[in-house]
């Protein structure tokens, strides 16, 4: 079992730049894709590619930073028109004044729109070498996801036992349910008709009918089963998603034990079956980090 949430980073350097890569993951119900860092254009296609390959479920954010180290690596483009007709201006107001005005070189550049620095584009090489980058830092998420899996496999796995302790108490005890219930039948109708004899014919009918009323052997059956299929998930040793099943699973576990609950005429059952629906909600919260 792999947690949706996980962490990984990476610092690497290539020919005429560096780079930081960081991607992070938390709960979600499907692959959620956030990207934030450099502008990298069709590239950041295909590094949500490589992480939906890798993380099927949950929210991931990822973000690149670049820093280029190489001078030709940058471009500039000067608005030659636009600058121009800025120093016209500046020359006719200085006539109009009867003073100087000057513009500093440094001040060229924080003017909007008449100077413009921006990066090249990416060479084939640089996006080949980030996506070996980003995918191995992918594989550190995983790992992170998986460490943090098998933790929450370990606390799950305790929960499943104590279920399957109680479910065990609750067919031993199913076993006496006829008796106790004939028994109170007995007493409850000697009760009212005091000390007239009640047919031994009618009691059997009455016990027939509560007994098949309180009847829990189909939900111990499809509850034993239900606890299989969700340690033979868990055990699965497949690298897949496994937590929507896990949760369907809970959700018939619990289902099971609340009729179990509902018709239980022994106070001792109805003990077990909400050790099992506690036990089950505990359960289902963990599998909210579940992949």
């Amino acid at each position: 079992m792999r947690s949706m949430t996980g962490f990984g980073e990476r610092r690497c350097t290539a020919r005429g730049f560096r780079a930081r890569i960081g991607i992070r993951s938390l709960n979600h119900r499907y692959f959620d894709w956030s990207y934030k860092g450099a502008p990298l254009g069709e590239l950041e296609n295909r590094l949500r590619v490589l992480a939906q390959r890798k993380l099927f479920r949950g929210r991931v954010e990822a973000a690149v930073d670049l820093d280029f180290l190489d001078p030709s690596s940058w471009e500039m483009a000067v608005n030659v028109a636009l600058l121009e007709k800025i120093l016209m201006t500046m020359d006719r107001v200085s006539k109009r004044l009867g003073r100087p005005l000057s513009l500093a070189s440094d001040s060229i550049f924080r003017i909007p729109q008449v100077v413009e620095i921006r990066r090249k584009e990416l060479t084939p090489e640089m996006r080949t070498f980030l996506e070996k980058a980003f995918d191995e830092t992918i594989d550190q998420v995983l790992r992170e996801r998986r460490r943090e899996g098998r933790e929450i496999g370990r606390q799950i796995r305790r929960h499943i036992q104590s279920m399957k302790r109680s479910l065990r108490r609750i067919e031993s005890l199913a076993g006496k349910q006829p008796r106790l219930i004939r028994g109170r039948l007995v007493k409850r109708l000697t009760e009212l008709n005091e000390d007239v004899a009640v047919e031994e014919e009618r009691i059997a009918g009455e016990a027939a009918f509560l007994v098949q009323k309180a009847d829990i052997a189909e939900e111990i059956m499809r509850l034993r089963s239900h606890l299989s299929a969700f340690e033979l998930r868990m055990g699965a040793g497949k690298d897949e998603p496994v937590g929507k099943m896990l949760d369907f699973l809970s959700q018939e576990i619990f289902r099971e034990a609340n009729t179990i609950n509902s018709k239980s005429q022994n106070i001792a059952i109805t003990k077990e079956s909400l050790i099992i629906k506690s036990e089950i909600e505990t359960i289902r919260q963990h599998i909210q980090n579940i992949e």
